[in-house]
């Protein structure tokens, strides 16, 4: 078994020493510090099992550099140990996550049964969260590229935190999956998963839906009502467009992850949570708070811990294996026999752009199941279902009824895109393969709503 990183955090200089010596002898790996800004600097640096941390130091607070940490993701152990400690001190660090609260002068022998009791705790859970992982907690994050391998571990790494996700991807991507399978991997996992569309609901009721009412408290309002944050008490908050959040209810959600406090709709009792909260958007938050409508404290409370969900076209290598795997729910939904892809089906299928993502593969190959007169799908069904020509021909850009700007803009854009995708976001390439000048391909690309690398907009 590895030996356990131990750091002690105390101003008292007899105390580290006493400390240190106690428990290199019993096996411990030991560094300490005197204070909040060299314990951080010490904890952001190197991994440790365990830190024992007292409250008062010379220069903060210890509990407020435990919070700190769990917002950055540590999750090491945390024991508190203070000669003077408030119950209110006790209660807070308890609830960010400290296993005990020791009071000064402290006990070895007491305080060796419970660091050892502690490190046995944790490990035990990690295991077990590794196992819940092994079973399949992300079989619904589907694929084996480089891209994809790249995301089950940064969303298993997510899982294991506390602090909160931003999840971000274009329309159709898999970011509620992600959102998912982050709650389904972690401690939280036997507490509920609740979500909301902040886009799907009117402003005038997102409050509500968040926090829950009292009864009179609005028209239609008979009685009292929880809202998502009391419902997933010890669990999770999905929030999906969180980009679209009105501001005013952007600076009551920044309270409640800064506070963990809220009062519902009509009441005036605060109500205390403990909840983890993954957001998700489609949007360019940085452009939206350019733009002001979004507010950068909240951006930074939501990104503690980012994750990019590729989509479909930096995965081609991905699309059989998606197809087959939706071939086979689609038939089994649908009550009908195995159906086959041809070989110029899937040629045709990881050909095509799906500026939809994944939601529109699934899309499509349900339609083909449901429609198909065959057991096998070809190439020319393939075609037809995604309203184009099989042969590579203009007239294949051709859907009736469909303006000639937009169809020029759809191919415009798919063109760019997957050149931009080829010489991975430089526009200067991009420009040069193209045949253009680059001051124009920044325009169209502003154009289309196609965004710069940022290593060209440096």
């Amino acid at each position: 078994m590895a030996v356990a990183q131990v750091l002690v955090v105390d101003d008292e200089p007899s105390i580290l020493t006493t400390l240190k010596t106690a428990l290199r002898l019993e096996g411990y790996a030991v560094d300490v510090a005197g204070g909040v800004q060299l314990a951080q600097e010490r904890a952001t640096k190197n991994s440790y099992d365990l830190i024992l941390l007292d409250v008062a130091l010379p220069d903060g607070d210890g509990v407020d550099l435990l919070a700190r940490l769990r917002e950055s993701g540590n999750d090491a152990v945390v024991i508190m140990m203070s000669g003077h400690a408030t119950v209110d001190a006790a209660v807070r660090a308890t609830k960010l996550g400290a296993i005990d609260f020791l009071e000064k002068p402290l006990s070895t022998d007491r305080l060796l049964l419970v660091m050892d009791n502690a490190l046995r705790l944790t490990r035990a859970e990690r295991e077990a969260q590794e196992l819940r992982v092994a079973a399949g907690y992300f079989d619904e994050l589907l694929g084996e590229s480089r891209a994809m391998i790249a995301l089950r571990d940064q969303v298993g790494r997510a899982a294991r935190a506390s602090a909160s996700v931003l999840v971000t991807g274009e329309r159709g991507t898999g970011k509620e999956l992600v959102a998912r399978a982050i709650h389904r991997a972690s401690p939280r996992a036997e507490g509920p998963l609740e979500k909301l569309n902040c886009a799907a609901v009117p402003k005038e009721l997102i409050e509500s839906e968040l926090f829950g009412h009292e009864g009179g408290a609005f028209t239609g309002a008979t009685k009292q009502r929880r809202g998502k944050f009391e419902r997933a008490a010890r669990g999770t908050i999905f929030l999906d467009e969180v980009g679209d959040m009105p501001l005013d209810m952007q600076a009551k959600l920044l309270r409640v992850l800064q506070e963990h406090e809220f009062e519902r709709v009509g009441g005036s009792e605060t109500l205390k949570t403990d909840v983890r909260v993954v957001a998700a958007t489609n949007r360019d938050l940085t452009q939206s708070m350019t733009e002001g409508s979004f507010r950068p404290d909240l951006y930074d409370r939501l990104n503690v811990l980012p994750l990019a969900v590729p989509p479909l076209r930096a995965r081609r290598e991905d699309i059989p294996l998606l197809a087959r795997n939706f071939l086979t729910q689609a038939a089994q939904a649908n009550n009908r026999p195995e159906v086959k892809l041809s070989e110029e089906g899937m040629q045709v299928l990881t050909a095509h752009a799906f500026p939809g993502n994944v939601r529109e593969l699934k899309n499509l190959i349900e339609r083909l199941v449901i429609l198909g007169a065959d057991d096998t799908i070809t190439g020319t069904d393939v075609s037809q279902a995604l309203g184009m020509s099989h042969a590579p021909s203009a007239a294949g850009l051709f859907r009736p009824g469909v303006p000639f700007r937009v169809l020029a803009e759809e191919a415009e854009r798919t063109i760019l895109e997957e050149a931009l995708t080829h010489h991975a976001g430089q526009m200067a390439a991009t420009a040069r393969a193209l045949g253009l000048e680059r001051s124009h391909l920044y325009k169209k690309a502003r154009a289309l709503g196609l965004r710069k690398s940022s290593k060209e907009e440096e």
